[in-house]
């Protein structure tokens, strides 16, 4: 790799460190019992941390007892270890940065866009601070050669989370070099017959060529009544592996999943309800035993436990940084709600119906009822995992979403966490103060109708078993994209991630946030969330959020760039694969609407020119064009016309991945690294724990949950 490639890969300097306040939420909490609930669950979320950091990479478990070690060592005193190893102010500098990014994003790849970055300090120089003990000295060791160590920079390739034979790096398949995107697939193929599902596993491939399901477990032989597929542990595989044997591997894991459902046991003696212990006891037996049934049982449960004082939710969830989108990585959410912000939320519930009917497809494309959620803002105690999102709309399971019902959550303390004086490129002077002004409120109705009305809505037409159907299979629903009845559907056993597999989790967030940008048109709806008076009039403060609003997504999809990878022309991020497809729709209408605008060749100068007149003309029926054909191919399985139209509209030119990427990456703004607080028990009373938002606080924070 050339020096000039080499430095894009290199960590923030410095990382924007913000501190998720928390302290006047879980101290409004009066009840002792509900503060040890929150304690014992924070517990079981963080101590799935190494989960998640061997689901990124071989060295990144090495590098964060690297860092831990570091922290014993200097015993708080930073300066003092750097003076004692002969390291210079400089590179203990660049050694804290980076440590403080590793920890906010739980491995050594990004937790947003799946890239390694790797530190500014010479290795020389990290070899010397990690000479003060001989047991940082056996760290440093064993994180410089485990894995790509912390600099292997030798191939591209390697520097992005992906497939293994594209020549990418995952830990989704490990010690597999062979495996092929096939086979995981052939293996998938095979298992969704059995009716075993994948969120909590990862795939070996042998030495022989045959397989191993490795199932995350506190045990590692749990009885045959405990696993979802009763005594059988190995299989004859079928099609393309016919010849090859599978076979299941409990205890993936042990260790961090015994402890897990250790805390969760901890927590239950604490629960505020009924429904709430059942659904632990539901949690204790999916992390000991590896069902995934028992997990989506604690997941039916979750979604009846109807405004609890303290949320939460863990487990392996979202997939998407398994490059073939079906297995999850480890997160855990414990939080507080704040009850002003959710009174908000739940009038949008009361009128989400409605708003549903005015969205680009007929009810034959939606939910036969709409299951109406527990839709509430959240203050953010712990969130464990590779990286802290705005807002979720969980569970992901299909089945419980159109029977039963779902949860969306705003985590409040999160959008409102700002840095100082924080740039803000490719915004025009002119709506710059604008932008400022609005963009927190602007971007609490898109994350809040993205998860309500974008994740929560929408009918996958289903054959549910042999021969039944959940619509008239007689007299099939007529397509809006072609006027012919619908010739597609979701056979039994089939999923939405197993038919759209790799692109399921990007094309998903994208019609979620097509769904925000059509529905945040409307005035009625911004006068919920408190803007203007429900008149359309796009010069008051309501048209101020909504031009703000357009104005962020066009931003989001040009800041994206960073995210593509133009050696491996590959996505390194759902979400801003989406919003460049976004943009892409805005630039499409023509007319003026939206333009990128330069005058120098170098485009250091470039600016999103925004037309507020023509949100409502052109703006609004570019989105519902585009969000229309990407929910009916969702909602009929047309995986064919899907790929076919997120491939082409997600494409990027030499323009875009050059000229518009360099400026992108030369003015890129670090992303950000929350500093979240710690409990701990002390006799019967919970003691929060809050630490600056600095470096030194970042790691500390991290060290203290050591225990």
């Amino acid at each position: 790799m050339d020096a000039a490639t080499k430095q894009h890969y290199l960590a923030d300097s410095p990382p924007t460190v913000v501190r998720l306040e928390i302290k006047q939420h879980f101290e409004a909490l009066k009840d002792e019992k509900l503060k040890r609930y929150a304690h014992f669950m924070s517990r079981a979320a963080f101590e799935g941390t190494r989960i998640t950091l061997r689901q990124v990479s071989p060295e990144s478990e090495p590098i964060y007892d690297l860092i831990i070690s570091l922290y014993k060592a200097s015993n708080g005193d930073w300066e003092g270890l750097a003076k004692k190893t002969g390291v210079s102010a400089e590179d203990l500098r660049f050694f804290l940065e980076y440590a403080a990014q590793f920890l906010g994003n739980n491995g050594n790849y990004k937790g947003f866009g799946d890239s390694k970055f790797i530190p500014r300090i010479s290795p020389e120089a990290f070899k010397a601070l990690a000479s003060a003990t001989p047991e940082t000295q056996a760290a440093f060791e064993k994180a410089s050669t485990t894995g790509g160590g912390i600099y292997e920079t030798s191939t591209t390739a390697l520097m992005h989370l992906g497939y293994p034979e594209k020549g990418h790096l995952t830990t989704y398949y490990p010690d597999s070099p062979t495996i092929t995107k096939d086979e995981i697939t052939a293996v998938g193929d095979f298992l969704e017959k059995k009716g075993l599902p994948l969120e909590n596993t990862r795939l070996r491939k042998t030495p022989n060529g045959d397989f191993e399901l490795l199932i995350a477990s506190g045990v590692s032989s749990p009885p045959a009544h405990d696993r979802d597929l009763g005594e059988a542990d190995s299989f004859e595989l079928e099609g393309i592996l016919k010849g090859k044997r599978l076979s299941l591997v409990f205890g993936d894991h042990l260790n961090e999943m015994a402890k897990i459902a250790h805390s969760i046991k901890q927590a239950a003696l604490n629960a505020a309800n009924d429904t709430q212990k059942q659904m632990l006891e539901q949690y204790a037996k999916s992390f000991s035993t590896g069902s995934i049934e028992a997990f989506k049982e604690s997941q039916r449960l979750w979604v009846k436990d109807q405004k609890p004082a303290v949320e939460t939710n863990l487990g392996f969830v979202e997939t998407y940084r398994d490059p073939h989108g079906v297995r999850g990585e480890w997160e855990g959410l414990v939080s507080m709600v704040n009850l002003v912000r959710t009174k908000t939320f739940s009038e949008l519930v009361a009128s989400a119906e409605g708003y549903i009917s005015r969205l680009p497809w007929s009810k034959d494309f939606e939910k036969d009822k709409f299951l109406s959620p527990d839709f509430t803002s959240l203050e953010v105690l712990t969130f464990a995992g590779s990286g802290i999102p705005a807002g979720i709309n969980i569970p992901n399971y299909d089945d419980i979403r159109q029977n039963i019902g779902f949860k969306n959550v705003s985590l409040g303390n999160v959008l409102s966490a700002k840095a100082p004086n924080e740039p803000v490129p490719f915004i025009a002077e002119k709506d710059l103060d604008l932008f400022r002004n609005y963009r927190d409120a602007a971007f609490e109705v898109q994350v809040g109708l993205h998860e309500l009305l974008g994740h929560g809505t929408g009918k996958l037409l289903q054959e549910t078993a042999p021969g039944e159907f959940n619509f008239d299979v007689s007299n099939p629903p007529i397509s809006p994209l072609t006027n012919k009845p619908i010739s597609t559907w979701y056979k039994p056993g089939q999923t939405w991630s197993s038919v759209f597999g790799s692109i399921a989790s990007s094309y998903e967030e994208c019609r979620a946030e097509c769904v925000a940008m059509a529905l945040s048109c409307d005035f009625d709806i911004l006068k919920i969330f408190g803007h203007g008076d429900g008149t359309t009039d796009l010069n008051n403060e309501a048209g101020d959020v909504l031009y703000v609003s357009y104005l962020q997504m066009a931003r989001a999809g040009v800041v994206a760039l960073e995210f593509w990878d133009p050696k491996s022309r590959k996505w390194g991020q759902a979400h801003m694969q989406a919003r460049f497809s976004i943009l892409r729709a805005f630039l499409n209408v023509g007319d003026d609407f939206v333009k990128l605008v330069h005058t120098k060749d170098d485009l250091s100068d470039l600016e999103i020119h925004l037309d507020r007149s023509k949100i409502l003309t052109h703006g609004r029926p570019a989105v519902e064009k585009y969000l229309q054909k990407l929910h009916i191919y969702k909602s009929t399985a047309d995986v064919a016309a899907g790929t076919k139209l997120y491939d082409e509209v997600t494409h990027v030119d030499d323009w875009f991945g050059t000229k518009v990427r360099e400026v992108v990456l030369q003015k890129k703004v670090p992303r950000k690294v929350f500093v979240q607080a710690n409990t701990k028990l002390e006799g019967d009373k919970v003691v929060l724990k809050e630490y600056e938002p600095t470096l030194e606080g970042m790691i500390q924070s991290f060290a203290e949950r050591e225990v």
